[in-house]
């Protein structure tokens, strides 16, 4: 993986690309439901999903517990969030991904920790 910070951009392969995306913080102001009263999106994160190619898959993580759930997926819908799976009532600790690496030497997972509220997500180019 290539990556060049200053234009905030990361190269990976042109395969589809499964992407695990935490809720609160990363893609909506975190406890903005608890807080306000209300789900906001942070600006930037609906336009980057979309920007995604439809053979990617997008599965969303939230230690939101069930009573939130279809208030969370209602807004998600309203809002036309794009997502294959999403998971509820999972921990608050930290989220630890374990994946292979091809023979070719690709490495298989990638993560990136952003500011909280703050969706700053590089942008993907699809060329190895």
């Amino acid at each position: 993986m290539g990556q060049d910070r200053e234009e905030n951009k990361v190269v990976m392969s042109t395969l589809p690309k499964t992407w695990i995306l935490d809720l609160d913080g990363t893609l909506m102001k975190h406890n903005g439901y608890k807080i306000d009263g209300k789900d906001t999106l942070l600006e930037g994160a609906k336009e980057y999903i979309d920007s995604l190619p439809a053979e990617d898959k997008i599965v969303i993580l939230t230690s939101r517990t069930d009573e939130y759930k279809q208030m969370t997926l209602d807004y998600l819908n309203e809002a036309g969030i794009r997502y294959d799976e999403i998971i509820f009532n999972i921990p608050y600790g930290e989220r630890i991904v374990v994946n292979d690496r091809k023979p070719s030497g690709l490495d298989m997972a990638v993560a990136f920790n952003l500011e909280r509220d703050s969706f700053s997500v590089p942008r993907i180019i699809r060329e190895l």
